[in-house]
């Protein structure tokens, strides 16, 4: 007959290490959603939306490759820098912040997808390899094949959401972002900082938060129709 567990080994918070208090994880994640430590491969999924995003096709694709596939409008697999160019517009970055981040990403990112060890010059980006462009420093709430991990996306919140429990301002994304910093990872600490500080300019609310709906959205891509279609709708007025 097994041990049942000590009061001991289900803490999470350790008196001499005071970080883990500052940080707390949310103890009660598997009450509110089932099974909450099994990575997801078609849906991001959180207690209050179980099923992910019902109103998006998942297109049997990984939770990582959804987050990309916005930017393939031909459906061929192949994100290109004209490509990434068009969507960043599209969602409604300026022109400016549009290069940056397309020269950023496929400078960055295009050879770890390549098919074969051979570098592009049209710098492309394969879907079925986006995995192999996962960086570190991340929040993990993509696992190394590309699929969701619910109890690190909710960790987001517990440890870092200080002012309202489900949303983060831009000093919270901050302190995530230092906090999750490995070490002699200058690409991962940048790639993060680009990709949270440009999801929050263009999704943050009125009152400044970045809302967790919306970065749950974000991870599965779904998040990217909706800001092109409220853009859209901008430019009609």
């Amino acid at each position: 007959m097994e041990d049942k567990p000590s009061e001991a080994s289900l803490q999470t918070v350790a008196a001499r290490a005071p970080i883990t208090a500052q940080r707390r994880l949310n103890t009660h994640l598997q009450e509110q959603m089932p099974v909450p430590y099994l990575a997801r491969a078609l849906e991001a999924v959180d207690p209050e939306h179980i099923n992910g995003s019902t109103d998006y096709n998942n297109n049997n694709m990984s939770v990582l490759q959804q987050h990309c596939a916005f930017f393939d409008k031909d459906k061929d697999g192949i994100i290109y820098p004209s490509d990434t160019y068009k969507g960043f517009r599209a969602i409604g970055f300026n022109v400016i912040l549009t290069l940056v981040a397309t020269v950023i990403i496929h400078v960055a990112f295009s050879y770890y997808t390549l098919p074969g060890w051979i570098p592009s010059l049209k710098l492309p980006i394969y879907i079925d390899n986006i995995h192999n462009a996962k960086h570190g420093s991340d929040t993990e709430g993509y696992d190394t094949e590309g699929r969701f991990v619910p109890d690190k996306f909710d960790a987001i919140f517990s440890k870092y959401a200080t002012k309202e429990p489900n949303k983060l301002t831009f000093m919270e994304i901050q302190c995530m972002l230092k906090a999750n910093r490995n070490s002699n990872d200058p690409l991962g600490w940048g790639a993060a900082e680009l990709e949270w500080v440009f999801l929050y300019l263009i999704a943050k609310n009125k009152e400044g938060f970045l809302e967790k709906e919306s970065i749950r959205r974000m991870f599965d891509g779904s998040l990217w129709e909706i800001l092109a279609k409220q853009n859209s709708s901008r430019k009609r007025r």
